[in-house]
């Protein structure tokens, strides 16, 4: 059997069919007969058909590819996204088409491959991300003076932009804000006047840092970032957010969910007098105080420490919280720091020192308890003759043994407004902010040296906070789908989608086709995305 194309005229006009033959031979000859007519078919299945009636098991593997095929799938994603959330809107007053390219491209870029700017075109080799964006795919060079000079284009519009996307993701004032703090260090000496020494949550007090202090809501939606000074106390950091949150976002009436690095006394009262309702944690100390004031058969000992207890307490209300995992985790974390503490002191007492120093002593083993977390567990002094003593604080342990487990609540919410479950539930849901700064941090882990300038590590955070927005959103949608995966990962797994045209033994054909590898087929029907890649979008044709 074979495939012949005949040409017939018909009214001045050729037509050429394609017809299915079958040779066979009688005892005339050689005779032969059509078996069916394939003109009706697309070109590429003659053609397969073609192939296939030669001997060819339809088409040989090798010479069956995509040509010149791009990774895509991650990028039609957020494509998809970015338009359907709005955000072409944050950039439409910047006049120049491909400065809005590049922010939009070093936006996808953070989630997908983040790195730093000098290494955005590296990374978008093989991708359609320039396509993705509106770019030239052939001709973008995402050349890194090009990337910062298109940042300095933020200056000035930021409060546009984060206004745009509060009225986009919150149609409906907030009623529960989530605060808390992060820090970031740099490579190098930082930003003049930005970048300072401090308290690192990063456990790198030898590198400047800035501050990141965000506000979300119940979802893990941002509300509102600011880049502060590293050595800002986070106390001195509560009443700017809510003059900003006020001002800039209209929020009167929510309740504030904070950790008890904000929770100083100055806060909570700025907070009573503008009639701004609070949940946070209190310190331990104030745990103790608190403890000391009930009388004798409302001790710790007798509490079980699976039940809330609330209290109040001079007209404040307090839940006390805690649990047997945590008693547990206190109680191996304690022991562990004396044990390290203990085998310091016997190291330095046992050195033999010719000329003893008392001062010099006493300032040694004070550091190391400090590096220890223990300082407080111990009292030490040098005798006449120069040795150090010591000896461990055993009322002060038995005190917080006590205490194992418990953590103290305060809110000025009253019961009928919220009751002991709910404030533990909003305190407990302040976790997604750590984690989604998790998702922040890990997009500016790589903090490219040509960021010494205040306002451009400012517009740095900035592109960040709008990639973090885009997939809190995501993953609202996709958690309604049964998906707790997180969704950076997600779309870096969706990137080995690829598109390109179709190559026939040596012949490229003028169709567009999608390569999904098949372990993804279940990853795209779960999160409702088959449709999306059911055909090439317009924008990838010019692969």
């Amino acid at each position: 059997m074979f495939v012949k194309a005949t040409k017939s005229r018909r009214t001045n006009k050729t037509y050429i069919s394609y017809l299915v033959r079958e040779s066979f031979r009688t005892a005339q000859g050689p005779r032969s007969r059509t078996v069916c007519n394939i003109s009706a078919l697309p070109p590429e299945v003659r053609e397969l058909i073609t192939l296939a009636l030669s001997g060819k098991s339809l088409v040989a593997l090798e010479e069956l590819e995509l040509s010149d095929a791009l990774d895509y799938g991650g990028l039609a994603v957020l494509r998809d996204g970015w338009q359907r959330f709005g955000l072409e809107r944050l950039f439409a007053d910047i006049a120049q088409g491909r400065q809005r390219g590049l922010l939009q491209a070093m936006i996808f870029g953070r989630i997908l491959f983040p790195s730093a700017k000098l290494a955005l075109a590296e990374h978008a080799r093989g991708t359609l991300l320039a396509a993705a964006c509106g770019l030239e795919q052939q001709s973008e060079t995402f050349d890194p003076d090009d990337l910062y000079e298109t940042m300095d284009v933020l200056n000035g519009r930021w409060v546009s932009i984060e206004k745009q996307l509060y009225a986009e993701a919150f149609p409906q004032a907030v009623s529960l804000v989530f605060y808390d703090l992060s820090s970031v260090y740099f490579e190098g000496s930082g930003p003049e006047g930005l970048g300072a020494f401090g308290h690192s949550r990063d456990h790198r007090e030898d590198r400047p840092q800035v501050l990141l202090a965000v506000a979300t809501d119940t979802e893990g939606v941002p509300i509102h970032l600011e880049v502060l000074r590293g050595n800002r106390a986070d106390t001195t950091t509560l009443r700017a957010l809510l003059n900003t949150l006020k001002r800039r976002f209209g929020i009167q009436k929510a309740v504030f969910v904070f950790d008890n690095g904000m929770s100083s006394a100055l806060n909570l009262e700025t907070m009573r007098k503008e009639d701004l309702h609070f949940v946070t944690r209190l310190s331990s100390t104030s745990l103790r105080e608190l403890v000391a004031q009930l009388p004798r058969d409302m001790q710790p000992q007798l509490w079980d420490r699976t039940n809330l207890l609330e209290l109040t307490v001079e007209g404040k209300r307090y839940v006390i919280a805690g649990g047997e995992h945590r008693q547990q985790r206190d109680l191996a974390r304690r022991r562990a720091r004396l044990e390290k503490a203990e085998r310091e002191l016997k190291r330095l007492a046992a050195v033999r020192r010719k000329k003893p120093n008392p001062q010099k002593l006493a300032s040694q083993a004070g550091r190391a308890l400090q590096r220890l977390k223990a300082h407080k567990y111990f009292q030490y002094w040098i005798d006449e003759q120069g040795k150090l003593l010591y000896h461990k604080n055993h009322e002060l342990i038995q005190a917080e043994q006590s205490l194992d487990g418990l953590y103290l609540l305060h809110t000025s919410l009253e019961p009928a407004q919220c009751s002991k479950e709910q404030v533990l539930g909003n305190y407990k849901n302040l976790q997604t902010v750590e984690e989604a700064f998790c998702q922040l941090k890990s997009y500016l882990e790589l903090r490219p040296v040509f960021h010494w300038r205040p306002d451009r590590v400012r517009n740095h955070v900035r592109l960040c906070f709008i990639a973090y927005w885009l997939c809190a959103r995501l993953s609202i949608e996709w958690r309604a789908k049964g998906e707790k995966g997180e969704v950076p990962r997600l779309l870096r797994q969706l990137q080995s989608i690829r598109v390109g045209y179709l190559k026939i033994a040596g012949k490229d054909s003028n169709r567009l086709l999608t390569q999904i590898p098949p372990q993804l087929n279940l990853l795209l029907g779960r999160l409702g995305l088959l449709t999306l890649f059911a055909q090439p979008p317009a924008w990838a044709s010019n692969v």
